[in-house]
């Protein structure tokens, strides 16, 4: 099969990951960086990089492959988020102390990891942890990491043995400390991930002129050795979709990342998104391109193009239309860095909005055979 490695968030490339499972090989490279939601409370409690995104893509992966028993059912439980931390609390005990009745079910060495490192991630966080809306797959995951001396690379191989999960899920750098700032156009910073997708209208309407990847320690973030790997065998490297400043872009800050990605013979594929959000109003595909080509030459210094094909979406309505609250992303028209731009019907018919996956798993397999 060929090998496919994708650049993505957490969950906007759901239904392409799926329909590349048991077709390619697929190794997905998500952020570290996110700063919101369950993640936010476990990076400011032990300081450990983002596990969110990692979760989700892994539990993808998993269904993707048709391994949705015990163990990813007792990963994609969410605790309550309204009923109090002391609810909360106790709904973690529920499952840190093997009652719920898919552990009680499970092979005892299977069990006896899970709990282990429920537990692990427990005593660190200590009593008054705020357990509300958590993921338990995100504690589990956590709770590895510690338990192997911080080293998420082990903790994603351990959560994958448990899960029976095939495919590679890897984040981009190793780094505990990173973090997102956006330049807007009128010269305004805005710190950290979940207030750049989350972006006011106002501010939204003004615009991110740039944004950057850095650590506390103000030193370069450093890439996945697994990554680097990855890269390295790839038959095809796609990128997106995905949120276009704070999920994608910023892989492309990590001087590794754009060595190995300058090196490399393979396809370049840019996915693009069909909706725009908060991030990108009022731009179009052709506009991001060039934000991304003009970020790909700042740091790469061998001067080839990053990209080799960009997958469009048609825009079938000559007026504007929204999904929700937010306006298609008109598609790229003019050439960026003379890569091959395939405009397509790519929407999915049942989920407005959503990219058909099949479709696009078959355009990426077909330009990774040649």
């Amino acid at each position: 099969m060929k090998r496919i490695v994708l650049f993505s968030g957490g969950s906007a490339c759901r239904t392409i990951n799926l329909a590349l499972c048991g077709n390619a090989h697929l190794t997905r490279v998500v952020p570290g960086w996110d700063s919101g939601g369950s993640s936010k409370i476990i990076r400011e409690k032990v300081g450990l990089l983002a596990v969110g995104d990692l979760r989700q893509a892994l539990m993808t992966m998993a269904h993707g492959e048709g391994r949705a028993g015990d163990v990813v059912k007792i990963c994609n439980a969410r605790l309550s988020r309204n009923l109090g931390m002391e609810v909360a609390r106790s709904e973690f005990l529920f499952y840190s102390e093997g009652r719920h009745p898919l552990l009680e079910r499970m092979h005892p060495g299977l069990r006896g990891a899970i709990l282990n490192y429920l537990k692990t991630f427990a005593s660190t966080v200590g009593s008054d942890f705020d357990f509300r809306n958590g993921s338990i797959g995100n504690f589990i995951l956590a709770g590895a990491c510690l338990a192997h001396n911080g080293d998420i690379n082990t903790a994603v191989f351990v959560f994958r043995k448990l899960c029976s999960i095939v495919g590679d899920v890897w984040t981009s750098s190793l780094e505990n400390d990173l973090f997102l700032t956006a330049m807007l156009k009128n010269g305004e910073g805005i710190e950290q991930q979940d207030a750049i997708t989350k972006l006011p209208e106002g501010k939204a309407r003004i615009g991110i002129a740039d944004v950057q990847l850095s650590t506390t320690s103000n030193d370069r973030p450093k890439a996945n050795a697994a990554v680097l790997e990855a890269l390295a065998n790839a038959d095809l490297i796609a990128f997106g979709p995905g949120s276009f400043f704070t999920s994608l872009l910023p892989h492309l800050q990590i001087e590794e990342i754009v060595t190995a990605l300058s090196q490399v013979a393979c396809p370049r594929v840019w996915i693009g998104n069909i909706l725009q959000c908060p991030e990108t109003t009022d731009r179009t595909l052709g506009d991001l391109l060039q934000v991304c080509s003009s970020q790909w030459h700042r740091a790469d210094k061998s001067h080839q193009p990053l990209l080799t094909h960009v997958l469009a979406n048609r825009v079938l309505f000559p007026f504007e239309k929204t999904v929700g609250a937010f306006p298609y992303l008109s598609h790229v028209t003019d050439t960026i860095d003379h890569c091959t731009v395939i405009i397509g019907e790519y929407e999915d018919a049942w989920n407005r909005g959503q990219h058909d996956g099949k479709a696009i798993a078959n355009k990426l397999l077909e330009l990774a055979a040649g």
